[in-house]
């Protein structure tokens, strides 16, 4: 009779050490951390004298972070407060923000390492959660708002973002309450000054007059139809926000010029009249959407007599490549449905509706500098603001344009204006034959 043996058992291999939080940051890292990580296991990684750092506060922070990496995650987990910061303000984290692009690369982890790192985070941390309840519904669920940019869709996406409150924006915007692209004479300009600045740009381009007649379109709380009626043009302006168009037609009123100056809540593509001398557009194009360009720009032309002339203001890229699409936290807590795309684009579409391009140029490190004028205006009224949208979206904001400046400043986005004639008969244009503003 055979006797079975049982192979011979060799020396068992001890289980992967389970990793700490700062263990796993370390290892999804390339080199070292640039700035000091603590989180709520205890761990911590980066250097110990570092000025600025992260602090994981909660296991619902290592939830958002790992159920959704990138941007999204890191957004759904600051808001929250479980991401928190140490030595910068939460109102300006632009230099933590520079700290991590320039320091931080993370890599690709193998399978056994992600499979540690699943081990030792726990099933129950990976189980998705509820976002913030700043989030706006992925672009799938948005279609229950109405296809994307019908005029019920647009005006969901406009309201989310600005009917946040109208005294936070002025907190945060400033007396000007203009909530566009500054241009600044120097990098000390005054924000008010630099603000002023851009609506005389924008007027001269454009060659108003007194008498004239001025369709603003995306006219947020009416700081160009108010810069325009103080100069005795008739200036119509259209909003989707309610609140913006309250206290548009209030500042209106209090300033003497209900008979030259009108904010209406309406849709641009509702608005009757005709014969315009003049169309400004100051920040509106990004939320057109750029499959419906052609008909954006053909609408305008339509609005505006012979030799009138049309001034686009707009964040670009800095490619005309279409493929590229709005990052997840942007889409989510910024600018649902917004498109981007690169002024090669938006100047061949403004031509291809009919207008004569008669001159481009890119602000973009104007942008920049309005952006930091912003931070520095919700730092200096931060309890207020989180008295009055409270903390998360507070948050959100100084994250959001604090990524925004270094996006203008490191060439990931642009802002061009864009001054187009709608051509009269035998080719007559009716502009000098060189610039004529400053600036």
């Amino acid at each position: 009779m055979t006797t079975l043996r049982k192979p011979p058992v060799g020396p068992r291999r001890p289980p992967t050490p389970k990793m700490s939080l700062a263990d796993i940051v370390d290892t999804l890292s390339v080199g070292e951390v640039p700035l000091r990580f603590t989180a709520y296991d205890g761990s911590s990684s980066g250097p110990a004298d570092a000025k600025i750092g992260l602090h994981l506060a909660s296991p619902r922070g290592a939830t958002y972070l790992a159920t959704a990496p990138g941007d999204l995650g890191i957004a759904r987990a600051y808001v929250s407060g479980d991401l928190q910061l140490t030595g910068v303000h939460p109102g300006d984290p632009y230099d933590i923000l520079v700290t991590i692009t320039d320091g931080l690369t993370l890599q690709r982890p193998s399978a056994a390492t992600i499979a540690n790192i699943t081990r030792s985070l726990g099933w129950e941390l990976l189980k998705p959660i509820a976002p913030p309840a700043q989030e706006a519904h992925p672009r799938w669920r948005r279609l229950a708002e109405g296809l994307r940019h019908s005029k019920t869709r647009d005006a969901e996406a406009i309201s989310k973002h600005y009917d946040v409150s109208n005294t936070f924006y002025e907190y945060v915007l400033g007396p000007s309450m203009t909530y566009t692209c500054a241009t600044f004479a120097t990098e000390d300009t005054g924000l008010e000054d630099a603000q002023e600045a851009k609506y005389q740009l924008v007027f001269d381009k454009l060659g108003l007059q007194p008498g004239m007649r001025l369709l603003d379109i995306g006219c947020g709380w009416g700081g160009m139809v108010r810069f325009a009626a103080r100069r005795g043009v008739h200036a119509i302006g259209a909003t989707l926000s309610a609140e913006q168009a309250k206290w548009a037609q209030q500042a209106i009123a209090e300033e003497g010029l209900s008979g030259l100056a009108e904010v209406r809540f309406k849709d641009y593509r509702d608005v009757s009249e005709t014969g315009f001398d003049a169309i400004s557009s100051i920040g509106l194009t990004e939320h057109i959407g750029i499959a419906e360009y052609p008909a954006y720009f053909g609408a305008l032309r339509a609005k505006l007599r012979p030799g009138g002339r049309l001034l686009n203001h707009c964040i670009t890229r800095p490619t005309n490549d279409r493929k590229i699409k709005t990052g997840a936290f942007i889409d989510r807590y910024v600018f649902p449905d917004g498109e981007l795309t690169g002024s090669g684009t938006v100047i061949t579409e403004i031509q291809d509706a009919g207008l004569e391009v008669r001159h481009e140029e890119n602000l973009r490190e104007h942008y920049a500098l309005t952006l930091r004028e912003w931070n520095a205006n919700l730092v200096a009224n931060w309890d207020a603001c989180v008295e009055e949208v409270g903390e998360g979206t507070a948050r959100l904001w100084g994250l959001y344009m604090a990524g925004s400046r270094l996006g203008f400043e490191r060439n990931v986005v642009q802002l061009h204006q864009v001054l187009a004639v709608k051509v009269g008969d035998k080719g007559a244009a009716s502009v000098h034959l060189r610039p004529w503003w400053n600036g």
